[in-house]
Parts: structure tokens; C-alpha cells; sequence
């Protein structure tokens, strides 16, 4: 089998390559503008990587289109805080840029693997999001958080609407908040504040001994995925060859590890404030609440809940999430640990 994996250096990219390359002989095409994260997979003879931009090199792309069996556009832009402040460059990449891929495959009938969100179930009431009944439910248009959901929900739609008319072959998941190594960058960088997701927030905040910010009071809840379990589903998704999840959208997440974000920032700093390697540390984060129009902007609106409905990847797939949050919050926590002690910080 051969795989096109665009945004290979991402959070997701990274770890599906490497799950590949140590289980299976595919071969995998992966561009990237960086390879920082990518250590594990560069000496790999099944891995062949370009260092490229989906916007400026569409001829390479084509011609790897053309050659592979199926196709993953994992490019995207996914923190709130570039909703609020840049929603056009959202817009631009995450639709438009992404849009030029499905077409790609939709003209070599190529076999789509594409990354929704559960940011598209918005505001959605059910207890459960459910990924074929679930309405789709978001905020004003004057609160631009919305610009990410609504651009991958219209994705979602054409790329069905292919399916149906011209017999697109694919796939669609929906990741519901994965957490683990390599999820973001760590930033210095106060003009760069609430750019990345929390898990990665609060843990630069601890290793840099600066208060951890809970927004509006940190009592919306949220289910974390650790990304071997989301990688371990892909896998199962990617091997079947069958067409058996051809026209499937399926929910990727674990309903057992829900926590308010207030309880994800204790649980993080005990974490860190107990394990043998920050017993140096003289002084450890506050935790301190504050409002999003502060942190975020007017642009921001937040949804209480978030819980998948597994069902579906259950039956169909097989599969199920095993890693519990305490251990999913160790191991991501250890990673960043571990990295920042060879940086020699």
C-alpha cells in the first residue's frame, strides 16, 4: 500500500507514520514544512518526505495523488486562539487548501482518509454526539471561534456530496481532543498566549512556574483521547481494503476520560509537582481563573460538553480506547518533561 500523508510533521501525522513504519511495509509520501518531529521515521526506507507547503507545491501533491492508494490531508490549523484572531487564515486553509486535495482524489479516484473535528458538533445538546443523528449546532457568526467548525463541517458536506455523486471512496473521522508527545510547541512567547490546545498549555505554564489560566473558570468539560489509542483506530481504518468504511464518518475518543478543564489543571500539576524530576522546582503555577473575552477575545464562545458516541468504531471497527487520563496526562506531561531537560532548561 502506498500512503500520502500531507502535514506528516503534525501532532497526528507523526505518530500514524511511525505506527506504519514500525508494524506494516507501506510506503508513505509525507510533506511537511518542518521535520522536527519526525526523528523516528527519517531513516526509514519505506518513508519518503519533501519539505513543501499544500498551497505553493500543488504539482508535487498531484503527481503523489496519482501514485498512492490512499490519501490523508492532515494540514489544518486547530487552536481556538487563531479562530478568534485569524479566522480568514483559518478559512483559507483549512477549507480552501484542503478542498484542492478532495478534488484531487475525487479526479484519480483515490481513496480519501479526511480529518474532521468534534469542534462541528458545536453546541450540540445531545449527551452523546452521535456521528449520523447529532445535529450540527454552531454560535452567531459574529463570534468567529465558529470560522474552524464551520469550515471543516462544509468540508465534511462536499466531500459526502462527492461520495454521492461521483463515488468519491473515503473516510471521515473525528478526533475528540487527543492528547500525548509531540501535541505542540511550547512557547515563551506572551503575544503567542492560548495558541495552543490546554493540555499543552497548562504543561508550559508548569515547567515555566507561570499561572495556569482557567478560562471563564475552567468548568467545561472535555473527553481526552491519549494518541495511541486514536492511531491504533486510523491503523485498523487505513489496512481495510475492502471498502467496509467507505461513506463512514466515525468518532475517534474515549468517553471514560471526561474532566473539566479546572480538573485537568489539578490533576496535570499534581502530576508534576510529585514526579522525581521537578523536585528542584522553589516555586510551582497558580492556578487562577480568567474571563475569555480577556484571554481569548469578543470572537470566543465556549460549549460545555463534549462526549463521543463510540458506538459505531466499536461495531464497525472493532476498536477501544484503553489509555485512562491519569496515564494520559503522565505520559504527555513526561514527553514535555523530558524534552525540556535535554534543551538543558
Amino acid at each position: 500500500m502506498k500512503l500520502l500523508v500531507l502535514g506528516v510533521n503534525g501532532f497526528i501525522g507523526n505518530s500514524l507514520v511511525a505506527k506504519i513504519l514500525s508494524d506494516t511495509d507501506w510506503e508513505v509520501y509525507g510533506m511537511d514544512i518542518r521535520n522536527d518531529k519526525l526523528d523516528a521515521c527519517l531513516g526509514s526506507n519505506h518513508f519518503h518526505f519533501v519539505e513543501g507547503d499544500i498551497g505553493i507545491n500543488k504539482e508535487w501533491i498531484e503527481y503523489h495523488v496519482k501514485k498512492c492508494d490512499v490519501v490523508m490531508p492532515l494540514v489544518a490549523i486547530a487552536t481556538p486562539a487563531t479562530y478568534v484572531r485569524e479566522p480568514l487564515k483559518v478559512f483559507e486553509l483549512d477549507f480552501e487548501e484542503n478542498l484542492a486535495i478532495v478534488r484531487l482524489c475525487v479526479k484519480y479516484n483515490k481513496r480519501l482518509l479526511f480529518p474532521s473535528t468534534s469542534e462541528v458538533y458545536g453546541m450540540c445538546t445531545d449527551r452523546e454526539f452521535d456521528e449520523d443523528e447529532s445535529h450540527l449546532v454552531l454560535g452567531p457568526i459574529r463570534k468567529q471561534r465558529w470560522i474552524y467548525s464551520a469550515s471543516k463541517q462544509l468540508l465534511d458536506r462536499v466531500i459526502w456530496a462527492y461520495g454521492f455523486e461521483r463515488g468519491l471512496r473515503f473516510t471521515c473521522f473525528r478526533p475528540f481532543n487527543w492528547i500525548g508527545p509531540k501535541l505542540d510547541e511550547l512557547t515563551s512567547d506572551p503575544e503567542k498566549e492560548g495558541s495552543s490546545r490546554v493540555v499543552t498549555q497548562f504543561i508550559g505554564s508548569l515547567i515555566k512556574s507561570e499561572p495556569i489560566c482557567l478560562v471563564d473558570g475552567g468548568l467545561q468539560k472535555r473527553c481526552f483521547t491519549y494518541i495511541d489509542d486514536g492511531i491504533e483506530c486510523l491503523v485498523k481504518i487505513i489496512e481495510n481494503k475492502e471498502n467496509k468504511f467507505n461513506g463512514e464518518i466515525f468518532n475517534i475518543g474515549n468517553p471514560k476520560n471526561e474532566a473539566t478543564v479546572k480538573e485537568l489543571a489539578h490533576k496535570l500539576k499534581d502530576i508534576f509537582v510529585n514526579h522525581p524530576s521537578t523536585g528542584h522546582y522553589k516555586k510551582h503555577s497558580e492556578i487562577k481563573e480568567v474571563f475569555s473575552k480577556d484571554f481569548y477575545g469578543d470572537g470566543y464562545q465556549d460549549i460545555n460538553f463534549r462526549v463521543p458516541s463510540i458506538r459505531k468504531a466499536r461495531a464497525l471497527i472493532g476498536w477501544e480506547p484503553k489509555v485512562d487520563l491519569d496515564t494520559a496526562l503522565r505520559k504527555t506531561l513526561e514527553y514535555y518533561l523530558d524534552a525540556n531537560m535535554k534543551a538543558g532548561c
